[in-house]
């Protein structure tokens, strides 16, 4: 036999229960909805108040698996290729530091520099020195 509390009780858990469902709805739609317009959706577990900020990448900078724009690789291009015009022999970690910009964000446009002989370098791994040709 249910008592008026038991009732009580069941008539909450059900409207929680919708209530939480239509959340999840929500939710969803919108994570899809972002998904499809190219944003890109923080995970579950980095969302809310305690959530750490990733490190790591340059503010503005493409997501991971993202083109950048050729303009804007064809400037930082070229923004490189005077620093080290004008500083030769520095390590990509202060060039990038120097740039404000990241030593991934680096890599790609020393490559262009290095296969268009405008660039050579001395040295390996973290020890690698750039210079002017």
């Amino acid at each position: 036999m249910q008592t008026p509390l038991d009732s009580e009780i069941q008539s909450r858990i059900q409207d929680f229960a919708s209530e939480l469902e239509e959340l999840i709805r929500t939710s969803t739609l919108q994570a899809i909805s972002e998904a499809l317009r190219g944003a890109t959706a923080r995970p579950a577990a980095q969302s809310g108040r305690n959530a750490a900020p990733r490190a790591g990448r340059a503010a503005g900078a493409p997501g991971k698996g993202q083109k950048r724009d050729p303009g804007e690789l064809a400037t930082l291009t070229e923004r490189l290729c005077a620093f080290i015009a004008k500083n030769p022999g520095k390590r990509i970690e202060e060039i990038a530091k120097s740039l404000g910009t990241s030593t991934t964000e680096l890599v790609l446009p020393t490559k262009k520099l290095m296969a268009a002989k405008r660039v050579s370098k001395k040295g390996q791994r973290r020890a690698t020195t750039y210079y002017p040709r």
